[in-house]
C-alpha cells in the first residue's frame, strides 16, 4: 500500500488525508501545533452562498464526511446576515475533537507537535520529511497543506505585530513550506495598495463578556447586529479593506458589528480597539478570546503560494501536492476541505500511477480552482480573494449559472460530468478510476 504524507493539520490537511485514505493509501497527517484544524478552530461559517453549491458537489462526489460533521455539530443553521444567506455556523468549541476522532477511527495516522522542518529531494522526487526532532518520514507521495500564516516575524513584517492567534507560533514554531524546502519558489498575495499577504478576516469574543440581551440573542438567532458609533464607522471602513475576507467588505460590517454564534461570539471585522469595542452597546465588558491582540491587528495570510496546475500538483515535483491557502488565495473552510480533497485523491493516484483528475469547469470546484491558479499567474491576480461565498467569484458563480441550493439540481450536474463518487472509490495500480 503506497504512503501518502500529508503536512498541515489544517481542515486542508484534514480533507486531504482522508481522500487519500478512501483511495485506498495509508495517510500519514502532520501538524505541528498540538490541535488540528488550524484556523478552523476560530471560524465556523458554512454552506453560505455559493459554499452550499460547493459541498453539495463534494458530497455527491463522494467525500461529504467532514460536511457531514460540521452540520452534525452546527449550533445555527439556514441563517442569514448582511450579503449571506443560508448560513450554518459550527461550534468551534467541539469540532476539533471531533474530527481528530473520526480520522482516527477511519485509519488516518496523526502525528501532532510534529513539525517539518527539511525535505530530502532526489531529483524532482520527493522522499523523506525531516521533523524538528530529528526523525524522519518517507513516503511516496506528499501533499503540502502547511497554509500561507505565520510565522510571527511575518505578521509583524506586515502587520501590526503577533496578534497571538490559535496557530501559537511561539509554542509550536512557526509554518515551514515543504514546497519552499523543496526549493520551489514561492508567490504572496497582494493587497490594493501592494502590501503582501492579507490580515484574517474575524475575531473571537468571549460569549460571557457580552451583556445578557446580546448573548441570549445569539443564543436565539445565531446572529446579532450592533450599531457602531458614527465617528467609528470610518474608521472600520479602513479595516475592512485590509482583510482576506473580502465577501464581507460590506457597509453593513463598517456601520455595524455583526456577531454571530460559533459557541463563543465571532466577530466579523480583522480587529477593533478594545476601547472603541467597549462603547458599543452591549459589549461594555468584552474580552478578546482569539487573536488575543485584537484590540491592535490579526494574523497575516496568503504570503506563501505555491505553483500548481489543476490537479493541483505542485509545479517542479512530480510527487507533490498542494490544498487549502497554499493553492491560491482561496478563503475559507469549505474551499480548504474542497482543494484538500482533490490534492489527497490525486496524491493516491500518483502514487497507484492512475492518470490525475481534474475536475471540469462545469463545477464550481473545478472552476474556482481553475481561476484561483490562473489569478496567480499575473501582479492584479494576486490581489484578488477567491471564495464560494461572496465578492467577485461568488458573482461569477452566479453568471455561470453554478449557483443553486437546489441538491437534485447539483446532483444531476456531477452525474453529468461522470464524477459520482468518484472520491469514494478505491484505486488499484494502473488503473483508470
Amino acid at each position: 500500500m503506497p504512503r501518502v504524507v500529508v503536512v498541515g493539520g489544517g481542515w486542508a490537511g484534514c480533507a486531504a488525508a482522508l481522500a487519500a485514505l478512501r483511495a485506498g493509501a495509508e495517510a500519514i497527517l502532520l501538524e505541528r501545533a498540538d490541535t488540528l484544524l488550524g484556523t478552523g478552530q476560530v471560524g465556523g461559517i458554512m454552506r453560505n452562498n455559493g459554499r452550499f453549491t460547493a459541498t453539495e458537489e463534494l458530497i455527491a462526489m463522494g467525500a461529504g464526511d467532514l460536511f457531514r460533521l460540521t452540520d452534525r455539530n452546527a449550533r445555527h443553521e439556514g441563517i442569514s446576515f448582511p450579503g449571506h444567506e443560508h448560513a450554518s455556523l459550527y461550534d468551534v468549541g467541539l469540532m476539533e475533537p471531533m474530527v481528530r476522532r473520526y480520522l482516527l477511527e477511519e485509519g488516518v495516522e496523526i502525528w501532532t507537535i510534529s513539525r517539518v522542518k527539511a525535505v530530502e529531494r532526489a531529483g524532482d522526487t520527493l522522499k523523506s520529511v525531516a521533523l524538528d526532532n530529528g526523525e524522519v518520514i518517507e513516503g511516496d507521495v506528499f501533499v503540502d497543506a502547511t497554509g500561507s500564516l505565520g510565522p510571527a516575524s511575518n505578521c509583524s513584517k506586515y502587520g501590526n505585530g503577533c496578534s497571538m492567534c490559535v496557530t501559537r507560533c511561539t509554542s509550536f514554531g512557526g509554518r515551514i513550506s515543504v514546497t519552499l524546502k523543496a526549493g520551489i519558489p514561492e508567490k504572496a498575495g497582494r493587497r490594493p495598495d501592494g502590501q503582501l499577504g492579507a490580515m484574517s478576516g474575524s475575531c473571537k469574543l468571549h460569549k460571557g463578556s457580552l451583556a445578557r440581551w446580546v448573548q441570549e440573542q445569539l443564543d436565539r438567532a445565531g446572529v446579532a447586529i450592533l450599531p457602531v458609533p458614527k465617528d467609528l464607522a470610518e474608521q472600520k471602513m479602513h479595516h475592512l479593506s485590509v482583510k482576506c475576507c473580502q465577501q464581507y467588505a460590506l457597509p453593513e460590517f463598517a456601520e455595524n458589528l455583526i456577531l454571530l454564534d460559533t459557541g463563543h461570539a465571532k466577530l466579523m471585522t480583522s480587529f477593533f480597539p478594545i476601547d472603541d469595542l467597549r462603547r458599543v452597546p452591549g459589549l461594555e465588558n468584552a474580552r478578546y478570546e482569539d487573536p488575543y491582540a485584537g484590540g491592535k491587528g490579526n494574523s497575516i495570510r496568503y504570503l506563501a503560494l505555491a505553483p500548481r496546475d489543476d490537479a493541483l500538483r505542485v509545479r517542479g515535483i512530480d510527487n507533490l501536492f498542494c490544498a487549502g491557502e497554499k493553492a491560491g488565495t482561496l478563503v475559507g473552510h469549505t474551499e480548504a476541505i474542497c482543494t484538500g480533497t482533490l490534492a489527497g485523491h490525486n496524491a493516491a493516484r500518483q502514487a497507484y500511477r492512475n492518470p490525475l483528475l481534474t475536475l471540469p469547469q462545469t463545477t464550481a470546484i473545478g472552476d474556482i480552482i481553475h481561476q484561483s491558479g490562473e489569478a496567480t499567474e499575473s501582479e492584479k491576480g494576486l490581489e484578488q480573494k477567491f471564495t464560494f461565498s461572496g465578492s467577485d467569484y461568488f458573482e461569477r458563480m452566479k453568471s455561470l449559472g453554478l449557483y443553486t441550493i437546489r441538491v437534485p439540481e447539483i446532483r444531476a450536474r456531477i452525474r453529468s460530468a461522470g464524477l459520482t463518487g468518484v472520491f469514494a472509490t478505491p484505486l488499484h495500480e494502473g488503473a483508470y478510476a
